[in-house]
């Protein structure tokens, strides 16, 4: 290796073992051996500056190191450190392997930490130490879901949602580890933007109740989280799987136009990611859509959709006059209007032929979204919508009739809201839009370079990378289950894949907050 004395004449040595460089140092306080690559970027520590009380400075970002120590001060990861000791005028080297669980524990705890700090590229560096160890992506998900769960002060968002999406692209097989790694950075990325850091703590009521679905319901329309929560908590010692739970997730859901139907689309795919990551991350997904449940805003409560409840009560008995089933029955409606003739058609379609019949109209809408309206700095606050507003409609059909596969019953409030997102949008097309350009002539093709492309997304805001691939998705599947709308989803998608966005509206959100200040 090296003699005491040679390391002691010069202060510091690199040598290499396995194919690692190793850093060397002597000081007044004794022998010192780390990793010489820099955890931050790998710079060579053997370049920084070492103080008397062995404060070791990476000069390129300022990472300081205590050796005596062993805590980072300045920077996030962990400085690998080795035993060392001199003995018969020899430096001595401990390579010793290091336990393998210690250090995947080790590498947990730093994303978690680089999750608080929303760091993102330590996010990935850890989780990369993670993937070397051998772990399955399930392992860091688990744990990061396990960090988020109470400090999501609404429950469940799009990270959660998008985390399904994002995994089963990962676990295609044609995916190699540099794309693995990329689409489990997303999600863990999105978990820390969503906490916002996690500075602060939403815990979860004590609690625990023999689950019952009607009272599960009931507590749920009360907004009584306590009651909730106890409940999925009984449900669960009980041992009920997602799966099995599912189809009162979604009846709660659907209980109202909840969250403009994010509700629905949280339901599904919490209980997908429950089901593919296990028992350990099934709790607190579960508490987390059931807190997100709780406090799902109630659009159906607001005056453009408050006929809902009347149109789910009058399902299959409407007796009113209806235009002929295609999706320009409803495409331009109001929420009203398209909820009036979705309850009529019912009397006389089948409910498959309806939800086949809007789903081709809300791809249209998108194919035909008035793209002037979401870049203009004019307008007023209820003009406020953008591309994800007409991308929900697909996400919500897919996840719909997921929902409606295991309950028939909910088929009528699916259908209904989807109405309600057909009439939502119907202001904001553009009829003359020319889109010959977007037509797909080969599915296959098209879906391939669309997750590639995804991959690498480039787009600074994680809730415009989820609706990407959770659009694309939506649209594949979508595009198989009704071959006679696939030409309409598919245009519709790649458009939307291939659209500008305006990150920030700084114009318009000036004009509009002077208008409203003005009349207060």
């Amino acid at each position: 290796m090296i003699s005491e004395a040679a390391l002691r004449a010069k202060g510091r040595a690199v040598v290499r073992h396995a194919g690692a460089q190793v850093l060397l140092i002597a000081s007044e306080r004794g022998l010192f051996a780390c990793a010489n690559r820099c955890p931050h970027e790998g710079y060579p520590l053997s370049e920084g500056v070492l103080t008397e009380g062995c404060l070791l400075t990476c000069n390129w970002h300022n990472w300081k190191f205590d050796l005596v120590g062993g805590r980072t001060l300045v920077g996030g990861d962990v400085l690998r450190r080795y035993p060392v000791k001199a003995e018969d005028g020899q430096v001595l080297v401990d390579f010793s392997p290091e336990d393998p669980e210690a250090r995947r524990a080790r590498a947990v705890a730093g994303m978690l930490r680089a999750m608080a700090e929303e760091d993102q590229a330590r996010i990935v560096r850890e989780a990369a130490r993670q993937m070397r160890l051998g772990a399955d992506l399930a392992l860091p998900l688990t744990a990061a879901i396990g960090w988020a769960a109470e400090r999501l002060e609404f429950g469940t968002g799009h990270a959660i949602a998008g985390g399904v999406e994002w995994l089963g692209l990962a676990e295609r097989r044609s995916v190699g580890a540099d794309r693995q790694l990329a689409a489990l950075g997303e999600i863990l990325g999105h978990l820390a933007d969503e906490a916002r850091g996690g500075a602060r703590l939403y815990p979860f009521p004590e609690g625990q109740r023999a689950w019952n679905a009607g009272q599960f319901l009931a507590a749920v329309e009360a907004e009584d989280e306590p009651g909730a929560i106890a409940l999925i908590r009984g449900a669960l010692a009980e041992g009920l799987t997602p799966g099995a739970l599912m189809p009162v997730l979604a009846r709660a859901a659907l209980g109202h136009y909840a969250d403009f139907g994010h509700s629905l689309i949280y339901a599904v795919k919490t209980c997908a990611l429950a089901e593919r990551l296990g028992p350990e991350a099934a709790g607190p997904l579960l508490l987390m859509l059931t807190r997100s449940l709780i406090y799902a805003t109630r659009e159906d409560l607001l005056p453009e959709f408050r006929t809902y409840a009347q149109r789910l009560g009058e399902w299959g008995k409407a007796r009113r006059a209806a235009p002929p089933l295609a999706p320009e029955a409803v495409t331009g409606r109001s929420a009203r209007e398209a909820m009036a003739i979705v309850a009529a058609w019912s009397e006389r379609e089948p409910p498959t032929a309806i939800l086949a019949t809007l789903i081709e109209g809300g791809a249209w809408m998108l194919l035909h979204a008035d793209e002037r309206v979401f870049t203009s700095a004019e307008g007023k606050l209820r003009d406020n919508v953008n591309w994800l507003d007409f991308t929900h409609t697909l996400t919500f059909a897919a996840a719909g009739g997921e929902a409606a596969r295991r309950d028939a019953d909910l088929m009528p409030a699916v259908l209904l809201q989807l109405a309600c997102f057909i009439g939502r949008n119907a202001g904001f097309i553009d009829r003359a839009l020319e889109t010959e350009a977007f037509a797909i002539a080969d599915a296959g093709a098209f879906a391939a370079a669309a997750r590639e492309r995804i991959f690498d997304h480039g787009l600074e805001r994680f809730i415009v990378s989820v609706h990407l691939l959770k659009t694309l998705n939506a649209g594949l599947q979508l595009a198989r289950v009704y071959p006679a709308a696939a030409p309409t989803i598919l245009a519709a998608v790649n458009r939307f894949l291939h659209a500008p966005f305006k990150r920030r509206h700084v114009l318009r959100t000036a004009r509009q907050m002077r208008a409203f200040v003005a009349m207060e």
